[in-house]
């Protein structure tokens, strides 16, 4: 009974990094009505970002933090800017191609600069862990869970409770209709990319102190392992993303501890295929009927 408990817990470790991802590829789906391929690779710029600001710029370890999510939100707006906000009349193919495209670009570029090598990177949280009966929960699950509560509760306040909110709500009812009422359109997409960035930057925080390696590819499979959370709890909704992250991440801890590690990425590929099959909008995404 204390390893179902103790795995359960460690899904909800990697689910709750998968839904902080997720709500970056949910909110741009849901405001600006594309799929942001690229955001997986922001996880990647935010951990090689952390790296160099704490061995090379030997800066303290919040402030290193503080520095790796303003960049990576910076990132996020100039990527708006230079490649997606050129193409919102475009067909959604183009859109797909650029994504794709500044997801290489962005690994190509990493790799320049450190090489397509490892990097052994120390974690820089050092909770010790903590025993409740038989079940060990480590340290870093715990801060792993009080941060990732905490992004979403902010987020969530933020969402229903300001003047930004409020207009990112009504831009993902109706772009037109929000630019009518006097809303700025532009200012509210590089707002939510600025914001996906950062809840970006912390889930590749949180994942390299997990794993404690850096690579170019190092956000390739998280990314797309959100956009299956994303989808699974309905993309274009906030709490969908965050209950198909979680969810995730239970199946997967729970397939690797008792079927198997090989299968468990086919497992949690599955789960997309049953979910599109059974109900395409997601476990909380709503029908929407297209006018053609």
């Amino acid at each position: 009974m204390e390893s179902i408990i103790e795995q359960f817990i460690n899904g909800l470790r990697s689910g709750s990094i998968y839904a902080l991802i997720a709500l970056g590829y949910t909110m741009v789906y849901g405001i600006a009505k594309m799929i942001n391929f690229a955001h997986g690779d922001i996880i990647m710029v935010g951990a090689y970002v952390l790296y160099v600001s704490i061995t090379d710029f030997k800066m303290p370890v919040i402030a290193a933090v503080i520095f790796t999510i303003a960049i990576c939100a910076l990132l996020g707006i100039f990527i708006e800017k230079v490649a997606y906000k050129p193409l919102r009349k475009a067909p959604p193919l183009a859109v797909l191609i650029t994504a794709i495209g500044v997801s290489y670009l962005l690994q190509s570029v990493a790799q320049l600069i450190f090489t397509a090598n490892s990097i052994t990177f120390k974690s820089i949280i050092n909770l010790e862990a903590v025993h409740i009966g038989g079940i060990t929960i480590p340290g870093i699950t715990i801060v792993t869970l009080v941060v990732t509560s905490v992004c979403m509760i902010a987020l969530t306040l933020f969402i229903n409770k300001t003047k930004m909110g409020s207009a990112m709500r009504a831009v993902s009812e109706d772009k037109a209709a929000a630019q009518l009422m006097g809303i700025n359109v532009n200012r509210t997409i590089s707002v939510t990319f600025a914001i996906g960035s950062a809840l970006a930057a912390v889930a590749g925080i949180m994942f390299i102190c997990q794993f404690q390696s850096i690579k170019p590819t190092l956000g390739a499979l998280p990314g797309i392992k959100a956009f299956v959370a994303a989808v699974l709890g309905g993309i274009g909704s906030v709490p969908g993303a965050m209950l198909g992250g979680v969810l995730l991440g239970v199946i997967e801890s729970l397939s690797k501890a008792y079927l198997s590690t090989e299968l468990s990425d086919a497992i949690v590929f599955g789960v997309l295929v049953i979910v599109l099959l059974v109900k395409p909008s997601g476990l909380l995404g709503k029908n929407r009927i297209e006018k053609v």
